[in-house]
């Protein structure tokens, strides 16, 4: 397990001794200072890069003739056909020569990645200008309008575009990024004020597994990201993930299968060997900082995995105890098939901070980012603690959306 560390030294502070310590001089029978309360966020910003990253994009995407990479499936077809994955492999080839290589080809969108319906025209720079106006607006809305001081972000090109959709609030925030070898990582902004001491970003590699450990050319998921914020006396740390897609729930639907953790889809298999290393990281990062928040795009319904009556021995194919890291064999595979229960699994406790609030207009995806709360944080927060999901900003008939994902926020006590 690799993990890279980086600090940011924050400006002058107040309002955090302010709130959180009571003054130096105050007489012994004054009341306590209220805890010191703080807006938290994820925001899945759906393939965001810069203009120029757009523009990069759409060059190369329009010399292939917009293709796609991913194998085209009929509807009713459960697999594609021969002809699609040919043509998809194909598209592959061509976007990366034109790219400049593979590598040059990771750092940028798939030609389908802000396409509308089939059929639509092509879209264009004013259209994706559209999307970071929404994006930024967004920003600004959970910052001003729900008092947001830490904003986990995924599917975000760099540090640089989080500077560039905090609008006006950019010299209020610091900003870190996960580095990663593809066009989307994870990323924190944060409020300066919020710490007293230099903030400390580290990035957690080992979840960052190869979607075929067979192959050492493959891609790799996203890594994941630590924000560690000192306060007097103790230290707050915030666990910023985006874990595989396509393995997501345990109740099937009329559009996805239910699936465990060892079904046989390669999705599922990449996400059961991200299983381990997200253990040991909250096993790490608990025993320097037993208050913290684990939040973001989990790409799982880990709702519908605690309200499931799991037996402890159902956790693991094998029946054996979930407490502690599962086993992993030469590939990384562990026997879990629950995740929830397998990260919460008796020796660590977590809370899952229920969803109480739906913005009206908030739109796509569902039960996929969660917040999740240490135990001791757990403690520190009043009953019926809950969050909300935010509408996104979007201009009528905005033809890239601004974002297939609502922000998911709260605000929590410390």
């Amino acid at each position: 397990m690799k993990t890279t560390r980086l600090s940011f030294k924050p400006l002058p502070f107040a309002l955090l001794l302010a709130l959180s310590a009571p003054a130096v001089h105050a007489a012994a029978d004054a009341p306590a200072a209220p805890p010191a309360r703080i807006g938290v966020a994820s925001f899945n910003l759906a393939w965001a890069g810069s203009q120029q990253d757009f523009d990069h994009h759409a060059a190369v995407c329009k010399a292939v003739s917009w293709c796609d990479t991913r194998p085209r499936r009929l509807p009713g077809q459960t697999t594609p056909t021969e002809e699609a994955v040919q043509a998809a492999r194909q598209c592959a080839a061509d976007t990366e020569r034109l790219a400049g290589g593979p590598a040059l080809a990771a750092m940028m969108p798939p030609c389908s990645a802000y396409q509308g319906r089939r059929g639509d025209p092509p879209p264009t720079s004013q259209d994706y200008a559209a999307k970071l106006a929404g994006l930024q607006a967004t920003v600004a809305q959970l910052i001003e309008g729900q008092g947001v001081g830490v904003i986990a972000f995924q599917e975000v090109r760099s540090a640089a575009v989080v500077r560039t959709l905090l609008g006006r609030h950019a010299d209020r925030f610091s900003v870190c990024d996960a580095t990663h070898d593809g066009f989307q990582t994870v990323a924190f902004a944060w409020d300066r004020s919020l710490s007293p001491e230099p903030a400390v970003c580290s990035v957690e590699h080992g979840l960052a597994v190869s979607d075929n450990p067979g192959d050492p050319e493959a891609r790799k998921v996203r890594p994941g990201l630590a924000l560690e914020l000192q306060w007097p006396g103790r230290r707050l740390s915030f666990l910023n993930v985006h874990l595989k897609s396509s393995c997501a729930n345990i109740v099937p639907t009329s559009a996805f299968q239910a699936r465990l953790l060892d079904d046989p889809a390669p999705a599922c298999q990449v996400l059961n060997r991200q299983v381990a290393p997200l253990e040991r990281w909250l096993d790490s990062v608990a025993q320097r900082s037993p208050e913290f928040v684990l939040l973001g795009d989990f790409n799982r319904r880990i709702d519908e995995e605690e309200k499931a009556a799991i037996k402890p021995e159902q956790v693991r194919s094998d029946g054996s105890n979930p407490a502690g890291v599962p086993a992993q064999d030469a590939t990384g595979k562990v026997s879990s098939r629950y995740l929830w229960q397998e990260l919460n699994d008796g020796t660590r406790s977590l809370t899952q901070v229920p969803l109480a609030g739906v913005d009206q207009g908030c739109r796509g995806f569902t039960g996929l980012d969660h917040i999740v709360l240490s135990d001791a944080l757990a403690k520190r927060q009043p009953a019926g603690l809950g969050s909300r999901k935010t509408a996104v900003v979007q201009a009528p008939n905005q033809r890239i959306e601004t974002s297939d994902h609502c922000p998911r926020s709260v605000t929590l006590s410390f």
